[in-house]
C-alpha cells in the first residue's frame, strides 16, 4: 500500500483529507456504483501526502508562507503578483525521483487496462474540496489528452501549481481555510473521448428555486470545459423524478442551446504552454446548432445515474443530498460515463420556513434578456469589464456586464449588485458563483455587452421566471417574506392560476393543494408560436411562412412532432410543480383573432365581428376547420397522461355552450385517445354560460366537475363587454345577479355530486366575495399565484368564524 498513490478501488468519500474530494467522489461511485450499471472510468490519486513530499523536498513552505500570511486579497494587483510567485515556487519544485516512479508505475497500470492509445485526464482534487459549505467549483486546474508519461508529470506539477491561482486564493479568504492547510492531491484517470461525443453537467434539483423533484441536466457537443466555463450557451433537459421512478421514462422539458463551438483534442502541441494546449475550440457545425447534441434514451441513462449517485450519498448520511455532477459520452463506445459528484452546495443548503418572493412592482424598457439565475432582483450602474486586466476599476454595488467571467474574477464578483454576461448556461461559472452569493445574474444574454456598454442604470430581475430581463433605469420593487409555519389549513381548497411553465418550479414551494387552471394558451403563443393548422398543412401557407415553420420545429421528427412534444413538456412542467396533488388543465380557449396572430394563422381563421363569443372553445373541437387541431392536442394531452406518468392531470372544456355540444366534445376526446374514465381521466367544464348553470343537471351527467369561470360569468349575465372601457363601470363580479348564479352553480354540483371550484381573481380582489364562496361551501377557489398566500390567511379567518358562529 503506497502512501502517494491511491486507486480508486481503495478509497471512498471518507478520504476527503487524503484524496481531496474529487477523488473521493470517483471512488465512492467506481466502488458502490459501477455494480448499479453507473459507468465510472477507473484511475489513481496522487494523494496530498505526495503533495506536502514534493513541498517539503524542495525547501518550499518557508517561501510561500512569506508570500501569503500578510496578503491583501482585497488588493487585485497585490493578489495577482503574489499569486504569480506562488504559482513559480511550486511549479519549479522537482517531483523527488521515488514518487515519480510511482507516479509512473500506476500511469503503466492504467495502460495495461486501457491499452497503449490511453489517453489521460489529470484533474486538480482539493483537501478542502466539495463541502457542503463551499464548492471550489473551477478553482483549481483539469488538463485533458494527456498521452505520455512528461506529459502526465508537467500536468501534476501544473495542477499542484493551480492551488495557488489568484482565484483560489482569494476564494480560500472567502470561505475561512488557511491557504497552506488545503493541500492539493490530484486525479489521473483515463479520459473518456468525450472530444468526439458529448458532454456537460448536471444536477439532481433545479439549480435557480431548489424544486428537488427534476433532475436537471446539460449538455453540448466535445469535452465539457465549455459548458462549465460557461462559453457557450448549453442544451438542457430535466427529468421529473418520481414519475421516473414510477417507469416513466420521458423528458419532462427540454431547451435546444445554440453550443457556437466544441473543444475537441488538439492536432499540434504549444511545447510553450505543454499540458494546457492539448485541447483546442473549433465551430459547431450548423447541423449541431440546430439538433440536440444526445438523445432522449441517453437522457434517460443520465438521470438514471443522477438518481442513483443522490440516492447512495443520502443513504449515507441520512437525509436527502442533492448533488452536482459531471458526465461525459465517448464517442468511440457510444457510453455514457460519471465523471464527478459532488453535494450541491447552494439551494440544499437553506434552511428555514421563509418564503422569500421578489416582485417588480413596475414595469420598464427592456433592454437585454436572458437565462434568468436565482430568483432576486438586483440594480445599480452598469460597469462593463472587457478583460482581467480591468478588474481593479469595478467598484462596489454596480452591475457587473462581461462577454463570460472565469472563476479570476471571483473577487469582483463577490461585491457586484447583479452580473450579466453573453454567454453561458445555468451551470456556468458565472451562474454557480452568483448562487452562491447570492446575487442575481442573467446569462446567455448574446448582445449584453453590445447594449449595455454605456447603459447608465439598470434593473436586473430573474424574478420573472426563468427568461431574466435587464430593464432601462432603476425600478421599484419588493421583497415580500411569508413564515409558513404560521399558514392556516383550510378546509377550502385553495388552489393557484398558471400558464408559464417556466415559473412552474419556482412557485412549487407554495402552500397548495393544487392547480386549479392550467392555460395551454401560453404554451401554444410563446413556445409553439405557430397555428396548429399550419403545422399539420405547411403546404397551405406561403413559402415564407413555411420556412419559419422549418425552423422551428428543425429539431424534431416532424412539424406536428414539435408541436405535442412542446405543448405536452410545457403542460406535464406545470402538472410537475404539485405533483401528485390535482392539476385543471383547460383545452384551448383562443379566440379566433387570437388565433390569426399565430404563425400562419390568418391562413385559417374567418374574421370575425364579435370573436368573445364567436368560434372559440368546444364550438372549435369538432368542427371540420379545426378538428385536427384538436386531435394534436388531444394527443399531447394523452402523452402527459398515459406516457410522461401525470394522471394527477383533469382536463377541462372552454365555452361549452350546450349539453348535446358537450357530448360531442367528450366524443370527440375518446375518438382521439382520451376517453372519459380510463386510466382515472376526469373532464371538467368551464361554467362561464348562463346556460351552464340553467342545465347543471344536464350537463353533470357528461362532465365530473366544474370550474366558475367569474370573468365571462360575469360578462355574459350583465351583457358587458369585459374588453370595452367604455362601459367597464357596468362589469362587476360582486353584482347581486352574478352572485346568485354562482351559487345556483354550486348547489347544481352539490345537487349532482360534482366537483365545484371557482377560477377568477373576485375572492382574492374582494374579501367579501370570499367570505360569500366560504359560506356556500365551494370546494376550491384558485387564483393568481401572487395571491395564494394572503387569501390562505383569509379564508383560514373566515372558515374559524364561519366554524364559531355555527
Amino acid at each position: 500500500m503506497s502512501k502517494n498513490i491511491k486507486w480508486f478501488s481503495e478509497i471512498g468519500i471518507e478520504d476527503v483529507a487524503e484524496v481531496g474530494g474529487k477523488n473521493a467522489s470517483l471512488g465512492e461511485m467506481y466502488q458502490n456504483l459501477t455494480e448499479e450499471g453507473v459507468l465510472v472510468p477507473n484511475g489513481f490519486a496522487i494523494t496530498s501526502s505526495a503533495y506536502v513530499y514534493m513541498l517539503e523536498s524542495n525547501a518550499a513552505w518557508k517561501k510561500l508562507h512569506e508570500l501569503l500570511d500578510d496578503i491583501d486579497v482585497n488588493n487585485i494587483d497585490e493578489l495577482q503578483s503574489r499569486g504569480k510567485q506562488c504559482r513559480e515556487i511550486v511549479y519549479n519544485c522537482n517531483i523527488p525521483d521515488d514518487l515519480k516512479a510511482e507516479i509512473l508505475k500506476a500511469y503503466e497500470a492504467l495502460k495495461k487496462e486501457y491499452g497503449d492509445s490511453l489517453s489521460l485526464a489529470v484533474r486538480s482534487s482539493a483537501t478542502a474540496e466539495d463541502s457542503p459549505e463551499a464548492s471550489f467549483a473551477g478553482q483549481n486546474d483539469t488538463h485533458l489528452n494527456i498521452t505520455t508519461a512528461d506529459e502526465l508529470l508537467d500536468a501534476y506539477k501544473r495542477c499542484l501549481a493551480s492551488n495557488f491561482t489568484d482565484r483560489s486564493i482569494h476564494y480560500k479568504n472567502d470561505n475561512n481555510f488557511d491557504y497552506l492547510k488545503v493541500y492539493l492531491s490530484v486525479v489521473v484517470m483515463k479520459m473518456v473521448r468525450s472530444d468526439i461525443g458529448a458532454s456537460g453537467v448536471m444536477f439532481s434539483l433545479d439549480t435557480e428555486t431548489g424544486f428537488e423533484d427534476v433532475v436537471f441536466i446539460n449538455a453540448a457537443f466535445g469535452l465539457g470545459e465549455n459548458v462549465v466555463q460557461g462559453t457557450i450557451n448549453p442544451d438542457a433537459f430535466y427529468v421529473h423524478k418520481p414519475t421516473y421512478n414510477k417507469g416513466f421514462k420521458n423528458v419532462l422539458k427540454r431547451s435546444l442551446g445554440s453550443k457556437e463551438k466544441k473543444m475537441i483534442f488538439a492536432d499540434t502541441i504549444n511545447l510553450d504552454n505543454i499540458a494546457v494546449e492539448y485541447t483546442k475550440n473549433i465551430p459547431s457545425t450548423q447541423e449541431e446548432q440546430t439538433h440536440f447534441c444526445i438523445t432522449d434514451e441517453e437522457v434517460m441513462v443520465l438521470a438514471d445515474y443522477a438518481i442513483k449517485v443522490e440516492n447512495h450519498y443520502s443513504k449515507k448520511v441520512g437525509f436527502t443530498k442533492p448533488m452536482d455532477m459531471e458526465w461525459a459520452k465517448d464517442g468511440l463506445d457510444g457510453q455514457l460515463y460519471m465523471v464527478q459528484a459532488r453535494p450541491e452546495t447552494v439551494e440544499s443548503q437553506k434552511k428555514g420556513n421563509i418564503l422569500e418572493i421578489y416582485h417588480l412592482k413596475e414595469k420598464g424598457k427592456i433592454l437585454v434578456k436572458g437565462s434568468a439565475i436565482g430568483t432576486k432582483i438586483g440594480q445599480g450602474k452598469v460597469h462593463y469589464i472587457k478583460d482581467v486586466r480591468d478588474l481593479n476599476q469595478f467598484r462596489a454595488g454596480e452591475v457587473l456586464v462581461a462577454d463570460t467571467t472565469n472563476p479570476d474574477w471571483e473577487p469582483i464578483m463577490k461585491i457586484a449588485a447583479a452580473i450579466i454576461t453573453n454567454k453561458g448556461g445555468r451551470t456556468c461559472h458565472a451562474a454557480i458563483l452568483s448562487r452562491e452569493l447570492g446575487i442575481p445574474a442573467v446569462v446567455g444574454c448574446d448582445n449584453a455587452t453590445e447594449v449595455l456598454s454605456d447603459a447608465g442604470n439598470v434593473t436586473v430581475s430573474c424574478a420573472d421566471g426563468e427568461e431574466g430581463h435587464i430593464y432601462e433605469d432603476l425600478l421599484n420593487f419588493e421583497i415580500v417574506k411569508t413564515n409558513l409555519t404560521n399558514l392556516p389549513k383550510t378546509k377550502t381548497k385553495i388552489m393557484m392560476n398558471l400558464g408559464n411553465p417556466d415559473l412552474a418550479f419556482s412557485l412549487a414551494s407554495l402552500p397548495v393543494d393544487g392547480i386549479g387552471l392550467a392555460r395551454m394558451e401560453f404554451i401554444i403563443n410563446e413556445y409553439i408560436k405557430a397555428h396548429p393548422m399550419a403545422l399539420i398543412h405547411p403546404d397551405k401557407v406561403d413559402s415564407q411562412t413555411r420556412k419559419k415553420l422549418e425552423e422551428l420545429s428543425e429539431a424534431y421528427s416532424s412539424m406536428e412532432d414539435f408541436f405535442v412534444k412542446t405543448l405536452s413538456e410545457g403542460v406535464a412542467t406545470i402538472a410537475s410543480s404539485v405533483y401528485p396533488k390535482t392539476c385543471v388543465v383547460r383545452m384551448s380557449d383562443f379566440k379566433s383573432n387570437e388565433y390569426a396572430t399565430l404563425l400562419g394563422g390568418s391562413t385559417f381563421e374567418l374574421k370575425e365581428d364579435n370573436p368573445m363569443i364567436g368560434f372559440r372553445g368546444a364550438s372549435r373541437y369538432a368542427h371540420p376547420n379545426y378538428e385536427e387541431g384538436f386531435a394534436l392536442e388531444c394527443k399531447a394531452m394523452k402523452r402527459v397522461r398515459d406516457e410522461m406518468g401525470f394522471s394527477n392531470v383533469i382536463l377541462m372544456i372552454p365555452f361549452c355552450r350546450r349539453v348535446a355540444e358537450g357530448q360531442l366534445v367528450i366524443d370527440t376526446m375518446a375518438k382521439y385517445g382520451l376517453k372519459q374514465g380510463e386510466n382515472g381521466l376526469e373532464i371538467y367544464v368551464m361554467c362561464e354560460i348562463p346556460n351552464n348553470i340553467i342545465q347543471i343537471d344536464a350537463f353533470s351527467k357528461i362532465f365530473d366537475g366544474f370550474s366558475i369561470g367569474s370573468n365571462d360569468l360575469t360578462q355574459l349575465t350583465l351583457g358587458v363587454d369585459r374588453d370595452s372601457e367604455v362601459v367597464a363601470f357596468d362589469y362587476d363580479e360582486r353584482d347581486e345577479g352574478v352572485k346568485t348564479m354562482i351559487k345556483m352553480a354550486v348547489e347544481g354540483c352539490k345537487r349532482n355530486n360534482r366537483h365545484s371550484g371557482i377560477c377568477g381573481q373576485a375572492p382574492s380582489d374582494y374579501p367579501e366575495m370570499a367570505e360569500y364562496l366560504v359560506d356556500l361551501d365551494i370546494d376550491s377557489i384558485s387564483l393568481n399565484p401572487d395571491s395564494v398566500l394572503k387569501t390562505i390567511q383569509n379564508i383560514g379567518r373566515l372558515e374559524k368564524n364561519l366554524g364559531d358562529k355555527k
